[in-house]
């Protein structure tokens, strides 16, 4: 029988201790052996480097731990588009913590499974106490206490809030109505759970307008109706005008879901959590903390302003895993948090960075990087040949170099990525096309920023001639 040492169990950290120091060891080679922010050649070149390294993905026989990992590991690092490189910028995808990281290790050793408590017993007991907390925060002052419900993202998170609002309200047929500038997945849970065609309403200035929602509203026939206003788009950061849309939702006794994946760690902010005002208004609310959060992939929330309506739409009996008799002896019933079944204790990461920074650190990091978007619109703005979108709600920048077509605009972002030069989103907004940076990088420097500048402009240069 092969040598197979485990991560957990009294022996777990002697084994693990040598295989970390090969990972550590092959994360800085790899990361080394690439220039830039991400690998260069393009799909093409690095699907056959990886094709080559792997060799057989299914090998006959194995090689060994340090041999894998110091391979695989290598391979990874050296392919990576590295959320810490400071031209690394595209996307909501953070460089996580060192801290968040190394609990997520230690969740991963000892593995527990959310889905009964007698396979997680202080995973279990630590995300009620911290989801509780956390929704506190959105929902402050609440009788009974809100609470929040782990998820892998906003994703997960606009799904079950539109499943609460179904169950809910049923059988009447929940009508779900959003702004054009919503996340994609709402208009996909809205199918997925077989709700009517969602009311799109058109947000030409990047914001849903409480007036424009009021009118939409009034034209809809008699219906259960859940209004889904965002704070922090992906494209731009919006954050629509919370208060005056809960007002409408109000009037009109609309449900209100709130997806704040992006700007809802602004309530960690003193500076800033002026601009959530309104949120604890709403019936749920997304959030993820995998953006500005700094925590490793998956760490989303929903927060529910009525815990018992969670309970009773995700309440489901599985005798093996939350018979009665147990429940009524006073074992935690898990069932009842989640539509998964096996979960990660993913609040433990959170936990942890909660613990070693508090709210005030966090807020600090939301403000630095919120700090520094504003300051690289100023510098865009100034810049004679640049053109800035507009000023940063959060850490989003739009901007493009001036008198180009968007197709050489599109062309000159992708032989960005190609070379592995830079790593820069897109956004189409006002009927134009924009290059994207999304700052989540509290270590970026201005030098930084003005380095990237730079480079666009001798790319564009180029392109022109």
């Amino acid at each position: 029988m092969p040598d197979s040492p485990l991560a957990s169990g009294p022996a777990g950290p002697t084994h693990l201790r040598p295989l970390l120091d090969t990972v550590l060891t092959a994360l800085h080679n790899g990361t080394a052996a690439r220039p830039g922010p991400l690998p260069a050649g393009g799909p093409t070149t690095v699907t056959e480097h990886v094709r080559r390294t792997l060799g057989d993905p299914l090998p006959e026989h194995g090689t060994d731990d340090e041999e894998a990992l110091a391979t695989l590991v290598h391979l990874l690092a050296q392919g990576a588009a590295d959320p810490a490189d400071p031209l690394c910028a595209a996307h909501l995808h953070c460089p996580p913590l060192a801290v968040a990281t190394a609990a997520d290790l230690a969740a991963s050793a000892l593995n527990p499974s959310m889905d009964s408590w007698d396979q997680a017993p202080a995973a279990s007991a630590l995300e009620t106490l911290v989801t509780d907390a956390l929704a506190g925060l959105v929902h402050p002052g609440l009788r009974p206490a809100a609470t929040a419900l782990v998820t892998t993202g906003a994703t997960e998170a606009n799904q079950l809030a539109l499943l609460l609002a179904r169950e809910t309200h049923a059988p009447a047929p929940v009508h779900l109505v959003t702004g054009a500038n919503a996340h994609h997945s709402l208009h996909r849970a809205a199918w997925l759970l077989g709700l009517p065609e969602p009311v799109t309403v058109p947000t030409p200035t990047g914001t849903l307008d409480p007036d424009t929602l009021h009118t939409s509203l009034a034209q809809l026939p008699t219906a259960t109706v859940l209004v889904a206003a965002t704070a922090g788009t992906t494209d731009a950061g919006h954050i629509d005008p919370l208060p005056d849309l809960a007002d409408v939702c109000a009037h009109h006794g609309a449900r209100l879901h709130i997806d704040a994946a992006y700007g809802g760690t602004l309530l960690f902010s003193d500076r800033r959590r002026h601009l959530l005002g309104g949120l604890d208004r709403a019936h749920t609310v997304a959030l993820d903390l995998h953006k500005l959060g700094w925590q490793p992939v998956a760490a989303g929330l929903l927060s529910v302003r009525d815990p018992a309506e969670a309970r009773a739409t995700l309440a489901h009996h599985a005798d093996y895993l939350n018979a009665d008799d147990d429940t009524h002896a006073g074992f935690p019933d898990l069932l009842d948090r989640s539509l998964r079944t096996t979960r990660r204790p993913d609040i433990f990461k959170i936990a942890t960075t909660l613990r070693a920074l508090g709210r005030t650190g966090i807020g600090a990091l939301v403000d630095q990087v919120c700090d520094l978007a504003a300051a690289f619109a100023r510098t865009i703005d100034s810049h004679p040949r640049f053109e800035l979108y507009a000023r940063p709600h959060l850490s989003t920048v739009l901007f493009r170099p001036q008198h180009i077509s968007d197709p050489a605009l599109a062309h000159l972002r992708r032989e960005l990525l190609t070379g592995g030069h830079a790593v820069l989103g897109r956004a189409h907004v006002d009927g134009r096309l924009w290059l994207k940076a999304t700052l989540l990088n509290p270590h970026i420097r201005p030098s930084d920023l003005t380095a990237l500048l730079n480079l666009v402009e001798g790319h564009t240069s180029r392109s022109s001639r």
